[in-house]
């Protein structure tokens, strides 16, 4: 159990980090970048999952996981302007 979710901890932080990188910005943070990072994990998989590739190892959950968070962040800025 632990181990799960220290493997979501540390690929959502590489993910977030990446994400932030990529989209490049002002940021939100470490702790915000981190659950990015793992709530993009999640979305990137769910859409990988929808277009029927199977998992992979560490590189394919963290490219997975960037692909999420990037999208997070791209909705999160349009919502923020849209406000």
């Amino acid at each position: 159990m632990a181990h799960g979710i220290i493997w979501w901890i540390v690929v959502g932080l590489l993910a977030g980090w990446g994400a932030g990188k990529i989209m490049k910005g002002g940021g939100y943070g470490v702790i915000a970048d981190i659950l990015l990072g793992i709530v993009g994990g999640i979305v990137g998989g769910w859409l990988v999952g929808l277009l029927g590739f199977g998992s992979g190892g560490l590189l394919r959950s963290i490219l997975v996981a960037i692909l999420g968070a990037v999208i997070l962040i791209w909705v999160t800025r349009l919502i923020k302007k849209e406000v």
